[in-house]
């Protein structure tokens, strides 16, 4: 780790429904000297909010706007159906697009989803926000699918939701500029790798010293090794009796 990088704080950015909070605790514990700051990012606006280096990662949604960025995928969401809790799907454990046929289904402009063709019979106009679509389900305007952590976020009592098997379904990936890996990155995607504290820092700290990975220790031959110093054990099962000197 360099010394910028001991006094600067490491800025991730998290797309709505996205969930930092364990990896944050882990990172304080491995790095107290330095503050992991989250930066709110709306899904369209954090890929250049990476780009622009007003934050040093971002916990995003793939899309096909990845220029200049790594990604490295960590989880696939599943898709549901929200729904005001008296609707007919909700009597259903799980929903199919072809079920959603004769629903009005709402398209808000800020979609994580990336549909080519909507399925359902679509509204006249768009929803500006995921926000007002839930108030227009809540209404009884229409349905609406989203990632499930999305549903989540958006959780009112007055409304239910349920799992569509065969619908798009959106991918949280960890996102950094290319060419820019720093040693806090480096370290944030051990963390969300799930590496100990022994392969993320150890190595790091060896390799920034030398150049070099740090080499794995090897054992030595057999013949090399210190032979096991044998005890004197009677050769009988019980306990032999001691010989009188004479």
């Amino acid at each position: 780790m360099t010394g910028a990088d001991q006094t600067s704080a490491f800025r991730l950015a998290y797309v709505p429904g996205a969930t930092p909070a364990k990896w944050v605790r882990i990172w304080g514990e491995r790095n107290p000297e330095v503050p992991l700051d989250l930066v709110a990012v709306t899904a369209a606006d954090a890929p250049e909010t990476v780009r622009e280096g007003r934050a040093d990662a971002a916990l995003l949604r793939l899309s096909e706007d990845r220029e200049g960025l790594h990604a490295i995928p960590l989880y696939t969401e599943t898709t549901v159906v929200i729904v005001p809790k008296d609707h007919l799907v909700a009597a259903a454990d799980e929903v199919s697009i072809a079920d959603l046929a004769d629903e009005l289904v709402l398209h808000p402009l800020d979609d994580t989803l990336g549909w080519d063709e909507l399925p359902g019979k679509p509204a006249l106009e768009r929803p500006e926000t995921t926000a007002d679509a839930i108030e227009l389900v809540a209404a009884g305007v229409g349905v609406l699918l989203v990632p499930q952590s999305l549903a989540r976020l958006h959780h009112r009592r007055d409304l239910t939701y349920r799992p569509v098997d065969d619908a798009l379904q959106s991918r949280v990936a960890l996102s950094w500029p290319e060419g820019e890996t720093s040693d806090l990155v480096e370290q944030f995607i051990g963390i969300v790798r799930g590496r100990t504290v022994n392969s993320t820092r150890g190595q790091q700290e060896t390799q920034s010293k030398t150049g070099k990975a740090a080499p794995a220790k090897k054992k030595p031959p057999p013949q090399q090794r210190e032979p096991a110093r044998r005890r004197n054990v009677p050769k009988s099962g019980g306990r032999g009796k001691p010989r009188r000197r004479r």
